[in-house]
C-alpha cells in the first residue's frame, strides 16, 4: 500500500483513531468532511470526536443521514433507518429543509440527492469504511448499493479508510469467496449495486498538486486480545451482514436500539462486550433466546449463542448472579432437594389454580411483567412416581435398550406424554428403564451462566445413565436432547475424561421425533385418520440443533400420510411453525416480556397444534395462547385418541364487564383500570359451555378483584360489604349472548 502513495496508520484504540483521524483533518486544512457507511466508524464514534474538533461530518448514505438528523444510532448493521416509517422521514426532512415534504418516497429520495450532491462538492475529506484490505496487492474493497461511496473516495482531496484489523486479508481470492456471501446474506443480492476496488491515491482536481491523500486506519480495539482468546475469536470472522438480526426473535420485538451498542443483533452483544467493555455488555446479552436462529444463517459460521452463553458465564465468575438465581442454582445442583421441592409444589399451588391445570392467580408480586401468562401446574403424580405401576414393554431378549430421560417439565408437568410414549413402544421388542437417579438436564443452569453448577448436574446424568447398558437415550423435548448431545461435551472443554463420557452419552442421546420415525419406523397406520386442519410447532432446538431435514420429513409424513391437512404462513395466520415460542428459560423470569413473541393471539379461529420438540416450548405457547382455542398436543399423542387441552377466548370482555361495573359506582374507569390491570388481566378461568358455571368464574373475579382493590387503597374500603353480595345474579345477562355484554 505504501509502494502505491498509501499512509497506513495503527490505532491502539478509539481515541488513538480519532485522533489519527483528526490529525490527518487537520494537517490538509480539512472543515466540510463527508462519510460513507461504516460501522467501525460508527464503533470508534468518529463523527463527535471531529465535531468537537469544529468539523461538519456528513453522513452519505441516505439512511444514516436520516439517523444523524433525527440524532439517533443505527437500528440494523445494514438498514440503518429500517426502524422508521416513510411519514417520520418526511417530517424529518420537512425540518431539514425548511419545506414540507410528502411521503411519496421517489420525492423523498429526490430530496436527498439534492441536498447531499452540494455536500460531496464542497467536501474536503472523505471518510470511508472497507469490507476488505487485501494484503497482496494493498487494496481495500467497498461493497454498497447506493453509490456514495464511490463520491466519497473520489470528490474529496483527501480520503481516509477505516477498518478494524480483522479486516486483513491476505488475497484477492479471499475476498471473492467473502463477496459470494456477503450480499446473499446481508439483502438478497447476488451481487451488490456497487463493488468497488481502490489502490493508492488516484488524480483529483480537488487537490493542490492533482493527486488525493489517502489514509488507511486500522483499529485494533481490542481485537488483539480477542484473536488470543481460544472460544470469542471466531467472533473476528463476521461479515456484518445483519442476517443474525433478521432472524432473531428478540430483534424483531425490541428492535435494534435494544439489542446492542453500536453493532446489532447476536453478534453485536458479542462485539459490545469485546469492544466496549462489560459494563455495556451486562444487560445486552441477557436478550439471547438461544433458539439458534442466528447460528443458523450465519455466513461466516460463528456459534452465536454459544458465545453469548460463554459471555454469560464470564459475568457470573466475575461477579457473582443475583441472590433468587443463585438459589434457584443450588436448588437444581441438588437434585432430591429440587424433586422434594416440585412435589411440594403440587399442593402450594392449590389455592392459585382453582382445582384447573393451570396457575392463573398468581399475584403480580411473584410474576412481575408475567401478566400475560398461566402457567401449567404441577401434576398430581409425577411420571417417576407412575413409572413402577406402568404397563411397559418388557423383553428376555430385547433388540434395544431403551432409557428414558424425562426433564423436569414432562417429569412432573405432563407425565401423561412419558405415558404415551412407553404406550407407543409396546410391541417392538424393546426394553425401556427409566433411572431414578437422573436430573435437569441442566440448560436453565447454562442461561443463567452457572458453569460449575452446569458440570455438576450433568455429571449426575452421566452417573445415572452409564449404569446401564442402554442403546438408545429417549428424551420427549428437544431441548433437553441438545443439552446432552452438545451441551454436556461443551461444558467439559479441556476435561479429557470427562468429555470422553459427554461424547459417549451424547452418541446414544436421540430425540422422540428421530425415534419414532427411525427406530419405530411409524407408518400411516399408526396415525389417527382425520380431516382437521392441524398447524404445527418445530422446536428450535430441534429444527437447527438436531437437525432441520427431520422435521422436514415428519412434516410430510403427517400431511401425506395422515389425512390431516398441514397448516403453514399461508393457510392461518395462527400458524407458529419454526418461530421460537419464546420459552427463554430462565428468562421467563429475568426477561418475561422476551417470552411473548411466539404465538400469533390474533383472531378467534379454533385449530390445533401439533408439538414436535420440546416441553418448555410446550409450557410457554400454553401460557400465552390466552385469546384463542388451542388444542396443544405432543406429536407423540397424534397416535392415540386423548382428550386436548383447550384455552379460553374471548376474555378480555369480563374485564371489561367489571371495569364498567366500577365506572358506575365510583366513575372512576381509568384508575381503577390502572390498578386492576396487571393483576387480574388474563388470569381468569376458561370459559365454561355451563352458564351457571361461566357466571360463577366472572363473580370469582370480582370478589377477588374489590379484595385487591380494598387492600390497595382505602378509597375503596366500602367495597367490603359486596363481598357478601351475590354479583353473579347481577350479570345474568351475560348468559344470553355474550357478544352483548359490553354494551349492556
Amino acid at each position: 500500500a505504501e509502494k502505491r502513495g498509501v499512509q497506513v496508520h495503527l490505532a491502539r484504540d478509539a481515541a488513538d483513531a480519532n485522533r489519527i483521524i483528526a490529525k490527518i483533518a487537520e494537517d490538509n486544512g480539512c472543515k466540510m468532511v463527508v462519510k460513507s457507511k461504516s460501522m467501525t466508524v460508527e464503533e470508534i464514534q468518529t463523527n463527535t470526536a471531529l465535531e468537537a474538533k469544529g468539523m461538519e461530518v456528513v453522513e452519505t448514505d441516505l439512511a444514516e443521514w436520516i439517523i444523524q438528523l433525527r440524532h439517533e444510532g443505527p437500528s440494523h448493521m445494514v438498514m440503518p433507518a429500517i426502524h422508521l416509517s416513510r411519514t417520520q422521514v418526511a417530517d424529518t426532512f420537512t425540518k431539514e429543509t425548511g419545506k414540507h415534504q410528502t411521503e411519496d418516497i421517489t420525492s423523498l429520495v429526490r430530496v436527498a440527492r439534492r441536498e447531499l450532491r452540494r455536500k460531496f462538492a464542497e467536501a474536503d475529506m472523505g471518510i470511508s469504511g472497507m469490507n476488505f484490505a487485501v494484503a497482496e496487492s494493498g487494496a481495500i474493497g467497498l461493497v454498497t448499493n447506493e453509490g456514495n461511496a464511490r463520491m466519497v473516495t473520489t470528490l474529496p482531496r483527501v480520503h481516509v479508510a477505516v477498518g478494524g484489523i480483522d479486516k486483513l486479508i491476505p488475497s484477492f481470492d479471499d475476498a471473492m469467496a467473502t463477496l459470494r456471501v456477503l450480499p446473499r446474506n446481508a439483502t438478497g443480492q447476488h451481487l451488490t449495486s456497487y463493488v468497488t476496488w481502490i489502490a493508492g491515491g488516484v488524480p483529483t482536481a480537488s487537490a493542490p498538486d492533482g493527486k488525493k491523500s489517502m489514509h488507511v486506519v486500522f483499529v485494533d480495539n481490542g481485537r488483539k486480545a480477542v484473536l488470543n482468546d481460544p472460544i470469542l475469536s471466531q467472533a473476528l470472522r463476521c461479515v456484518r451482514c445483519g442476517a443474525c438480526a433478521n432472524v432473531c426473535p428478540v430483534y424483531r420485538l425490541v428492535g435494534g436500539h435494544r439489542m446492542g451498542y453500536i453493532y446489532i443483533g447476536a453478534i453485536g452483544l458479542i462485539l459490545t462486550y469485546l469492544f466496549h467493555g462489560k459494563d455495556r455488555a451486562k444487560a445486552l446479552v441477557q436478550n439471547c433466546v438461544n433458539c439458534q436462529a442466528c447460528k443458523s444463517v450465519c455466513a461466516a459460521g460463528i456459534d452465536l449463542p454459544g458465545l453469548i452463553e460463554e459471555i454469560r458465564m464470564r459475568y457470573i465468575e466475575q461477579d457473582g448472579n443475583s441472590l433468587p438465581m443463585n438459589l434457584l442454582a443450588s436448588t437444581l445442583k441438588n437434585r432430591k432437594a429440587f424433586h422434594t421441592l416440585l412435589k411440594f409444589a403440587k399442593y402450594a399451588q392449590k389455592p392459585l389454580t382453582g382445582g384447573e391445570q393451570f396457575i392463573r392467580h398468581l399475584p403480580s408480586m411473584f410474576a412481575k411483567d408475567n401478566e400475560f401468562r398461566a402457567l401449567p401446574a404441577i401434576a398430581d403424580k409425577a411420571f417417576r412416581d407412575r413409572w413402577e405401576k406402568l404397563d411397559r414393554p418388557v423383553s428376555a431378549n430385547p433388540s434395544l435398550r431403551v432409557a428414558i430421560f424425562a426433564g423436569c417439565v414432562q417429569d412432573f408437568v405432563y407425565p401423561e406424554q412419558l405415558e404415551a410414549a412407553v404406550k407407543l413402544m409396546q410391541g417392538h421388542n424393546i426394553r425401556v428403564d427409566f433411572p431414578m437417579d437422573q436430573s435437569c438436564c441442566g440448560l436453565p443452569v447454562v442461561m443463567m451462566g452457572q458453569r460449575e453448577t452446569a458440570r455438576d448436574v450433568a455429571l449426575q446424568n452421566m452417573d445415572a445413565f452409564e449404569k446401564g447398558d442402554y442403546d438408545v437415550i429417549l428424551t420427549l423435548c428437544a431441548s433437553c436432547a441438545s443439552q446432552l448431545k452438545e451441551g454436556y461435551v461443551e461444558l467439559f472443554a479441556g476435561q479429557p475424561g470427562r468429555q470422553a463420557r459427554a461424547k459417549a452419552l451424547a452418541d446414544k442421546v436421540m430425540d422422540f421425533s428421530t425415534f419414532a420415525k427411525e427406530k419405530l419406523g411409524l407408518s400411516a397406520e399408526s396415525f389417527n385418520h382425520s380431516d382437521e386442519k392441524v398447524t404445527y410447532h418445530a422446536s428450535c432446538h430441534l429444527c437447527r440443533g438436531l437437525g432441520g431435514i427431520l422435521v422436514i420429513k415428519l412434516r410430510l409424513g403427517l400431511s401425506l400420510k395422515t389425512g390431516r391437512r398441514m397448516l403453514d404462513g399461508n393457510d392461518c395466520r395462527h400458524t407458529i411453525s419454526d418461530v421460537c415460542s419464546g420459552k427463554v428459560h430462565i428468562f421467563v423470569f429475568q426477561d418475561p416480556q422476551f417470552s411473548g413473541i411466539g404465538v400469533d393471539h390474533s383472531g378467534k379461529d379454533r385449530l390445533k397444534s401439533r408439538n414436535m420438540g420440546t416441553a418448555l416450548c410446550i409450557v410457554n405457547i400454553v401460557a400465552e395462547s390466552k385469546n384463542i382455542f388451542m388444542e396443544l398436543i405432543h406429536i407423540l399423542k397424534c397416535c392415540f385418541h386423548s382428550d386436548a387441552v383447550t384455552l379460553p377466548l374471548e376474555i378480555d370482555h369480563i374485564m371489561k364487564c367489571f371495569l364498567r361495573f366500577i365506572q358506575i359506582l365510583y366513575k372512576s374507569y381509568q384508575p381503577v383500570r390502572l390498578m386492576v390491570y396487571n393483576m387480574f388481566y388474563f388470569r381468569t378461568s376458561p370459559v365454561f359451555e355451563n352458564d351457571g358455571q361461566f357466571r360463577i368464574q366472572i363473580g370469582r373475579l370480582m370478589h377477588a378483584a374489590l379484595d385487591f382493590l380494598c387492600l390497595k387503597t382505602s378509597f375503596f374500603k366500602n367495597l367490603r360489604i359486596w363481598k357478601k353480595v351475590n354479583l353473579c345474579s347481577g350479570l345474568s345477562c351475560l348468559s344470553n349472548g355474550r357478544k352483548k355484554t359490553i354494551d349492556q
